[in-house]
């Protein structure tokens, strides 16, 4: 039996996707989360061989929370769920540890199919994500070759999304329980490395980079 935590922040779509999972006798649904801190805390305390969560979700993203899943010793198999047939939400996935990356839109046609591969080591693409530009990169990192790392870092990440939701300096300060002048350098540091000027230019890239859904 396969034992799967579940994260999304739509009581409904978790709901639709636990009965997909459920109709077939191997795959069970353990456990559930409203968002990916809430993902990580359950990876912690509920036994799971595999993590199915949305791309965006509020406090942490399934990218975000996938890391962190990933940076465990024994860590379970991880798949993305996402609304958006885009190759730079793929790529994100990949590079966080996730076994593959499911459409919401096809959930039903492809995620048991997914989760199957995913646990036997394999990289599920989804349809349309055959692209020359992935199999490229899927192929480098068989090789081990290295791949470019993001421009931003994972706190720098965090700060993003947060300024992206409206939090304002206070605000993320208060919920990343750092110094004020902390989340200043990190707001200053983004701007300069994304070339960028103000939050309306900083929401635009975290809606690409699949921080928060538009």
């Amino acid at each position: 039996m396969i034992r799967i935590l579940l994260a999304d922040d739509h009581t409904l779509v978790r709901r639709g996707v636990r009965l997909i999972l459920e109709q077939e006798p191997d795959l069970s649904v353990v456990a559930e989360a409203a968002d990916g801190a809430e993902a990580v805390q359950r990876v912690r305390d509920t036994e799971v061989d595999l993590v199915v969560l949305d791309i965006a979700m509020p406090r942490m993203t399934g990218l975000q929370a996938a890391a962190e899943i990933a940076q465990r010793r024994d860590p379970p198999k991880i798949l993305m769920l996402s609304m958006h047939d885009n190759e730079q939400y793929f790529f994100g996935a990949l590079k966080a540890g996730a076994s593959g990356y499911v459409l919401k839109s096809v959930a039903d046609e492809d995620l048991v199919g997914a989760c199957r591969a995913a646990m036997r080591g394999e990289t599920f693409l989804y349809p349309g994500a055959e692209s020359t530009l992935v199999r490229d990169y899927l192929d480098r990192l068989r090789r081990g070759e290295r791949v470019p790392p993001s421009v931003l870092t994972a706190r720098e990440d965090q700060v993003i999304k947060l300024i992206a939701e409206g939090r304002s300096s206070r605000e993320i300060a208060k919920e990343l329980h750092i110094a004020l002048k902390t989340v200043e350098g990190h707001r200053a540091n983004i701007l300069g490395k994304l070339g960028m000027r103000d939050r309306v230019e900083l929401t635009r890239y975290a809606i690409r980079a699949g921080l928060i859904e538009p």
